[in-house]
């Protein structure tokens, strides 16, 4: 499970994901069609590089999880920034402007 916090700013809004134990080249973030989502990857085989010890217990997560956010369908790759620190994903995401609500115009008979 991905611990999410979403934090909304002046001009945007700041999205932090836990990801412990995961490198960044396990993880990807992809935009399409004004979905934004992020998933992480990882391989039990990572874990078992000493083949000379076999674990008690494992409490570490093993497999893929991806969590979707909604962003606008306005919005590119350009506009997303995202650093990765100390185990949390952290995505700059600009508010997008609000699409003007179309006024009803009448048509002329004539």
């Amino acid at each position: 499970m991905m611990k999410t916090d979403v934090r909304e700013l002046e001009d945007g809004y700041e999205v932090d994901i836990e990801l412990p134990g995961f490198g960044k080249d396990e993880i990807s973030i992809e935009l399409e069609k004004g979905n934004l989502t992020v998933s992480a990857a990882r391989s039990e085989e990572r874990e078992t590089a000493d083949k000379k010890s076999s674990y008690i217990r494992r409490e570490r997560y093993s497999g893929n999880m991806s969590r979707s956010f909604y962003v606008g369908e306005n919005m590119t790759e350009k506009d997303i920034h995202a650093r990765f620190e100390n185990g949390v994903l952290t995505l700059s995401v600009p508010k997008t402007p609000q699409a003007a609500v179309e006024t009803v115009r009448k048509v002329a008979i004539d």
